[in-house]
């Protein structure tokens, strides 16, 4: 089992930046792909950034060149540094783990808001 705990939503201005972390505890050694996905209200999950264990980093067109995901193994914390933000953005973010049967592990999610 993995337990994955999100924190650093909030509400910031268009043009702002907000740093996501996503904690993972549990069966960590068993964490193939972990990363960041966001649900707006009417709309369906979507991926944002993933980092795999060999360290490939895959980004959604929407975060290239605005999000960097990156990864502190020491901590088993997976990052989101979202600049630019814009009204778009607000979501719910999750933190998605696959371990290396690619079952899926969630996290509560946490509140991005970005105001015009």
């Amino acid at each position: 089992q993995v337990q994955l705990v999100e924190s650093g939503g909030g509400l910031v201005q268009a043009g702002g930046s907000l740093r996501l972390s996503c904690t993972a505890s549990g069966s960590t050694f068993s964490i193939n792909t972990i990363g960041w996905y966001r649900q707006a209200p009417g709309k369906q999950r979507e991926l944002v950034a993933t980092i795999e264990r060999g360290g490939r980093i895959n980004y959604d067109d929407s975060a290239k060149g605005r999000f960097t995901i990156s990864r502190d193994n020491a901590k088993n914390t997976v990052y989101l540094q979202m600049n630019s933000l814009k009204p778009e953005d607000t979501a719910v973010y999750y933190c998605k783990a696959l371990n290396n049967f690619r079952y899926p592990y969630w996290g509560q999610g946490t509140q991005v808001t970005v105001s015009s």
